[in-house]
């Protein structure tokens, strides 16, 4: 594993960003915050999407006082998004939210920026510095361009007013819609500053191209060991944005599974059923259980199992029957036609009785039935379903 980049720690109501804590997801409701219920309701769909913090924009005293009425009702901490008016963040500050977060590019006077990390430091609430490439400070932007130095001076000098004041319970992001920009930007930060980071591609885009855009740029710097909270900022519905970065996070190792993680072969001259279908089959029916569970669906009996076998469960297709095996060991065979089915009772079964326990419960016939329809389709498209080696006999002749 790469090591974790070394920084400060600050507590955004209750969660801890930096200093080793475990890097935290987190997404942004798109609700008028004036219309409490609703902004609620998706607060509460964002957190049961893997989001532990969420940020509300505060853009008028409407907003400032729907945020007193959230906070409390709230599953997860609540960040303050303030934009040009200071006077709504001292505003959110009063409403109890656990953190602000700041863009220098349109809160400029620097009276007005160390008011607000004035009452914040007396209150015990962080500040996050939002910079971003889209909307820096004209003076910045004249003097160094669109550039990675632009974005890490503009954080640097709104540090620079904090400093004055005695604030420094700070995380920081540096964000732009160009992935290389930002990941340079995110680069010269780490390097100049020990407070935590805050890391996204701003403006992604709608999935499936914002998901690759954002991935490409967070996974990045997260395997260097930058990074301590994350957001997708994707054109969609925002619990897709806290569902992304729950599965990148447990993709790279760096949170636990907490929900199904389902891997699917792409098909090949072996593939007995539609792999497509069952696999999107397979996900619904199995994301409803809402179980932490790698499962696997692969198209032949003959590589299937083996291929897949460090998978907690799977099943692979051959002979209009179904090979179900749990870490690489077939349990039962079942029809085609039960194929989903039977992943699902057997998720349940590993959930309440474990692996271990899920082995225990093979049928004792399940082996010899899978080895005789693999022996079977061996002898019927042999060993080479794809010509392959006849592909490479003919490219060693030129």
């Amino acid at each position: 594993m790469f090591e974790r980049r070394i920084t400060r720690s600050v507590d955004v109501g209750g969660v801890r960003v930096g200093a080793g804590a475990p890097i935290s997801v987190q997404s942004m409701t798109t609700t008028k915050t004036a219309d409490v219920e609703a902004t609620l309701e998706q607060i509460y769909s964002l957190a049961g999407a893997g989001a532990e913090i969420v940020r509300c924009t505060c853009n008028d005293l409407a907003a400032a006082e729907g945020l007193a009425r959230i906070i409390p009702r709230s599953p997860v901490p609540i960040v303050a998004d303030i934009h040009f008016q200071y006077r709504l963040a001292l505003a959110a500050l009063d409403a109890g939210v656990a953190c602000l977060r700041l863009n220098p590019g349109n809160i400029r006077k620097a009276q007005h920026i160390k008011a607000v990390a004035s009452e914040a430091r007396d209150r015990g609430v962080p500040i996050r510095i939002g910079v971003n490439a889209g909307s820096l400070d004209p003076e910045i932007e004249e003097k160094f361009g669109v550039t990675p130095t632009a974005l890490v001076e503009s954080a640097k000098r709104e540090l620079g007013y904090f400093e004055e004041i005695g604030f420094d319970e700070v995380k920081i992001s540096v964000k732009a819609s160009d992935v290389r920009l930002m990941v340079d930007a995110y680069r010269m930060l780490a390097d100049a500053v020990e407070f935590p980071l805050h890391l996204g591609v701003t403006e992604a885009g709608p999935p499936p191209a914002g998901i690759l855009k954002a991935t490409a740029g967070i996974a990045t710097l997260l395997n260097e060991g930058i990074g301590d909270t994350i957001r997708y900022s994707l054109t969609s519905d925002p619990v897709e944005e806290a569902r992304a970065g729950r599965q990148l996070l447990e993709a790279l190792g760096l949170r636990q599974r907490s929900s199904l993680d389902l891997i699917a072969c792409p098909s090949c001259g072996r593939a007995e059923v539609d792999v497509i279908s069952i696999a999107a089959m397979a996900q619904e029916a199995l994301e409803n259980l809402n179980l932490p569970i790698q499962v696997a669906v692969m198209g032949c009996v003959v590589n299937g199992p083996g291929e897949a076998k460090s998978a907690d469960l799977g099943i692979a297709a051959g002979r209009q029957r179904g090979h179900l095996f749990v870490r690489g060991q077939v349990v039962k065979v079942v029809p085609e036609s039960e194929m989903v089915e039977a992943l699902v009772d057997w998720a349940k079964k590993i959930s309440s009785e474990g692996v271990d326990g899920a082995l225990a419960a093979a049928d004792e016939s399940a082996a010899a039935e899978a080895e005789a329809d693999r022996q079977a389709l061996l002898e019927l498209q042999g060993e080479d379903a794809n010509q392959a080696e006849e592909l490479v006999r003919m490219i060693r002749k030129r």
